[in-house]
């Protein structure tokens, strides 16, 4: 008798974990969502230093996602040919004292998060703003995936380019909406974080184009309001900072983007796509904040920033956002989640899952990379995603090898790849996912490595139950697999892992033991 096929799965994070592809814009087209996203380099030292690349799946199988491969690259922008030296930035940033220099040759500015529709012409065409410059780029391609070629940049209807105009706001992480009668809608901008920084060109910005994709039918106008204007607007403390994007449900317009608490992506409603939009709340937080009224100080996985999109997706909405890893701000990677929209048009805050994309709890029984954990905390909790923030007090994510570019390109060649683990487990880490459906789990068997000696005790949603003890007495650079019996209620459960002890591990896989295995 043949053995049942093994059921296709997919978790977050839901790209391969040597991918680091942030600020995901999910768009359907046709029968395949696309990821468009910018691209962060492993351990790099800045945001979003590698070219664009994308990923596809269809929509039917979300468990399968097809590299597409390199879409642009950097230096098809005129402006990243020769060196600049405009170093002018907006204000809510200063590159040379927060991430040093020298992080891209002379002149060779990093594409950031970019968003693609299909014009009225049937070609796609991709908006973007090469980081700290004042203007939006556009590239055009024939497919959604294909190898898109440089356009041009948005300009006035005088021939000005946007952004450099005397009273233009800087561009930034642009968003691109066509609406049912074709007007063409591009949303723009970044805002102050902090009371200190207001000032300068910056805020939330609306404008329609011409049919030619570049020109501007309507000038800018301001839409949502940032923390220098909020007072009685109902956004206090979840004010726009950036990461506009938009989609339309039914006569509804939704305005995601990332708050002034920055590891929160939180809409915003209207009847109209240009004004009068109403906050919302929060889709998703990377640390769970907010959630069951969890605190920054509370949260469940160490915070920074998150940009994404909505889409729906074969009847299913979902919210795509990045988290954080490596101790650093600069290697991101891209998760989703289900997202169920009432009746009233709101939708509730979600938390971050384990499963993700996945239909339903993951499978209780097989081998998982310990990665996929929604929650990731030591003896003091989580804080922000830096070394000098977490230094060696907290577990944090990495990969065994430096980063391979394009990773996909070398998988195909053989080459060995990434793999990444969960690092620095010390006394009081705790190691969470969300979740399996347990049918007579037995046993669990963690890989580990490291210098330690102490307990890991395996919980479900009671935290102060074990369901079972493993003992862990290692010493060795290599993995070593510590296997214990677990008592689990058939059903679905989230799986929590927490070492007591001395000294410090890795952790890169765990295998749960059903049916006698």
């Amino acid at each position: 008798m043949k053995e049942a096929a093994e059921k296709k799965q997919v978790y977050n994070p839901y790209l391969p974990t040597y991918e680091y592809v942030p600020d995901g814009e999910p768009h359907v087209f046709g029968d395949r969502v696309y990821i468009y996203g910018s691209h962060d380099r492993f351990d790099g030292e800045m945001f979003c230093l590698n070219d664009y690349i994308c990923y596809s799946a269809d929509v039917k199988d979300l468990t399968e996602w097809k590299y597409e491969g390199v879409i642009f690259r950097k230096d098809q922008d005129p402006r990243n040919q020769n060196p600049s030296e405009d170093n002018s930035i907006p204000r809510i940033y200063d590159v040379k004292s927060r991430f040093g220099n020298g992080l891209n040759p002379p002149g060779i500015h990093a594409l950031w998060a970019p968003d693609v529709v299909k014009g009225p012409d049937g070609r796609y065409y991709l908006y973007y703003c090469l980081d700290f410059l004042p203007e939006i780029g556009v590239a055009v391609c024939d497919t959604p995936a294909g190898s898109y070629e440089y356009l041009g940049l948005v300009r006035h209807k005088n021939g000005t380019v946007l952004g450099k105009g005397e009273d233009d706001l800087s561009q930034f992480d642009p968003g691109i909406f066509i609406d049912d009668d074709g007007e063409i809608y591009l949303y723009s901008g970044n805002a102050p974080m902090h009371k200190e920084h207001i000032g300068g060109k910056q805020g939330s910005q609306v404008m329609t184009l011409e049919p030619d994709m570049l020109t501007l039918k309507t000038e800018p106008r301001l839409l949502l309001p940032s923390i220098a204007d909020s007072e009685g607007t109902g956004f206090e403390g979840h004010e726009f900072f950036e990461a506009s994007s938009i989609r339309k449900i039914g006569n509804t317009y939704y305005f995601v983007y990332s708050s002034v608490l920055s590891h929160e992506l939180c809409y915003a409603v209207s009847d109209k796509p240009d004004r009068d939009y109403k906050y919302g709340g929060t889709l998703i937080d990377i640390g769970d904040v907010g959630l069951n009224g969890r605190t920054a100080a509370e949260a469940l996985n160490c915070l920074g920033n998150t940009h994404g999109g909505m889409e729906c997706i074969n009847g299913q909405w979902y919210v795509f956002y990045h988290r954080q890893s490596n101790r650093t701000q600069f290697s991101r990677q891209g998760c989703a989640e289900k997202i169920e929209i009432a009746d009233d048009g709101s939708i509730r805050q979600v938390p971050v899952t384990s499963c993700g994309l996945n239909d339903g709890p993951l499978e209780g029984k097989g081998t998982y990379p310990a990665c996929i954990c929604c929650r990731l905390t030591g003896k003091d909790g989580a804080v922000f995603s830096g070394q000098k923030e977490m230094q060696l007090h907290f577990p944090y994510l990495t990969q065994d090898v430096p980063d391979k570019e394009p990773a996909a390109e070398k998988e195909m060649s053989g080459d060995t790849l990434p793999v990444q683990y969960v690092a620095n487990i010390k006394d009081g880490t705790m190691t969470g996912y969300k979740s399996f459906a347990f049918y007579n789990l037995q046993k669990i068997t963690l890989k580990l490595r490291g210098k330690a000696k102490g307990t890991i005790a395996v919980f479900t949603e009671d935290l102060t139950k074990p369901a079972g003890t493993l003992n862990v007495d290692i010493a060795a650079d290599t993995w070593q697999d510590i296997t214990g019996m677990v008592s689990v209620s058939n059903g679905p459960h989230d799986l929590y892992f927490r070492y007591e002890g001395e000294g410090a591990l890795d952790f890169i896989t765990f295998t749960l033991h059903a049916d006698n295995q």
